[in-house]
């Protein structure tokens, strides 16, 4: 996607209604207070009476409240914060997970790097808002999702969304909304069922092609800890405090001109990881994508451009976990997939840990690096070289020198990584991809790039030349090229 940098680009974007600038920046309208996506179909405001934020949380500082017609703060994140990378989108990705809510602003800024002090500057110069109004804007976000999607009760969504307080959660949702969480409630369409499983939605960007990822994980399921079933895809998962399963229905959502809704049902031992459990499918589901920027951009190429044209929604699966998806790596070092999972499935069992209460095939928690580094490497079904290679990465992982939790620098994890035995390129990059959310990675060395540029007509010695080209998208190239490998079922999303 184009950044839009000025205030007139902006507002012809705003009179086009050009979706695709939803989550990259808000319009505000003084006259009648309220702030709104790019795309809202409401009547275009004159530019005198027109201002610009970058963040939803920026128009509420202002004073503005939300649109109740296009509901701006429910749009995925702007796709640009993956490519920069920059401090101020890794803060947005660690804010999104509840980390201000959990260690503070004094906790997320240790986690960037950057003293408390100077990353708020930072976040305010370049997002218009704090980290703690930032953090405020993404509980009443929550909150209303749970309200107007949940039969939970008032109280049970003020603690689910990180309010200390019930006042605090009332005051916030009349400042954003202009209306009470019961006037919030009685607009929405509550779901009952069991009260101890919460029905969520995930905004993403259509086209969308559910059915590819489910494709993708499917072939990588690991015993006790996944599985699916049908259109469903769940799992186990260890959230900040205690675990839960989450079930996610993977289906194509055709390009309508607005955002989709990935229906997500989540079992959680503590209602306080509603927002991580959330944010952890997102990024599962690579949400803040903007396929039709992506596929523009493969529109002439000549080898991925028709893989663009017909499967334009295909998104790279991200994961819940990146401490679980470097020890995948690690298991996928030089054997097949279906092998590497059977292993992973065999550490499941012996170190895993199991539930209290198994629901079906899912049985276990994947294990902790923690859990991984006291192993002894002799009783891991593997090569005794990967086998020291797994265990010293999980002890730079469970000793904090290594974080794979999006807020990390991604060039100095890569070295990092790249500095411990038995950790090459290929184990490094795949982690970027899927871990640490990287668009633009690509693994000339894997067989997989390599087939698939056979199978569409490349030469497989041309690949870093044809990578330059595929710049800053080459992990949604890579995508396809594994893509072009797995059974078609036909044209989707």
């Amino acid at each position: 996607m184009t950044l839009v940098n000025d205030a007139a680009a902006r507002y012809q974007a705003v009179k086009s209604r050009d979706r695709r600038f939803d989550g990259v920046f808000y319009t505000a309208v003084r006259t009648t207070g309220i702030y709104c996506r790019p795309s809202c179909p409401a009547r275009t405001p004159s530019p005198a009476n027109v201002t610009f934020y970058p963040t939803a949380a920026a128009a509420q500082t202002a004073g503005y409240r939300a649109c109740k017609r296009c509901l701006p703060d429910a749009t995925p994140g702007s796709p640009n914060w993956d490519v920069a990378a920059d401090a101020a989108g890794r803060a947005m990705r660690l804010i999104a997970d509840g980390v201000v809510e959990r260690e503070g602003v004094d906790g997320l800024a240790k986690r960037i790097g950057y003293t408390p002090r100077h990353l708020t500057r930072l976040l305010n110069d370049q997002l218009g808002a704090g980290p703690l109004a930032l953090a405020r804007a993404k509980r009443a976000q929550t909150a209303r999702v749970l309200i107007e999607t949940t039969g939970m009760r008032l109280t049970d969504v003020a603690s689910a969304s990180g309010f200390t307080s019930v006042r605090q959660f009332n005051d916030t949702m009349r400042e954003v909304y202009a209306a009470t969480p019961s006037d919030l409630r009685g607009r929405g369409s509550a779901a009952s069922g069991r009260p101890d499983r919460i029905r969520l939605r995930v905004a993403v960007r259509t086209p969308f092609e559910g059915t590819w990822i489910r494709q993708f994980l499917g072939k990588r399921t690991i015993s006790g800890i996944e599985e699916i079933d049908g259109n469903v895809y769940s799992r186990t998962v260890a959230l900040p405090s205690g675990p839960g399963i989450i079930r996610v229905e993977l289906i194509d959502l055709p390009d309508r001109g607005s955002t989709g809704q990935v229906p997500v049902t989540v079992e959680l031992a503590d209602i306080r990881d509603v927002a991580a459990a959330m944010e952890r499918t997102r990024r599962l589901l690579d949400a803040d994508c903007d396929p039709l920027a992506v596929a523009e951009h493969f529109a002439d190429d000549p080898t991925l451009g028709t893989m663009f044209r017909n499967h334009p929604g295909r998104r790279v699966p991200g994961h819940f976990d990146g401490n679980e998806i470097a020890v995948r790596a690690v298991f996928g070092q030089q054997i097949t997939v279906r092998a590497a999972s059977t292993a992973a499935a065999a550490l499941v069992q012996q170190i895993g840990t199991p539930l209290d209460n198994p629901v079906g095939a899912l049985t276990h928690l994947f294990p902790s690096p923690t859990q991984v580094a006291a192993i002894d490497p002799e009783l891991l079904k593997m090569p005794k070289g990967r086998a020291k290679a797994l265990i010293g990465l999980c002890a730079a992982l469970a000793d904090g020198s290594i974080a794979l939790d999006r807020g990390a620098d991604r060039a100095l994890v890569r070295a990092r990584l790249l500095d411990l035995p038995g950790i090459g390129p290929w184990t490094a990059d795949y982690i970027a991809m899927r871990a640490l959310g990287d668009p633009d990675i690509l693994l000339p060395g894997d067989i997989g790039t390599r087939d698939g540029l056979r199978v569409l007509g490349a030469d497989p010695s041309q690949v870093d030349v044809l990578g330059q080209q595929w710049r800053p998208w080459r992990s949604y190239a890579q995508i396809q090229l594994w893509a072009s490998l797995y059974p078609q079922p036909g044209k989707g999303a």
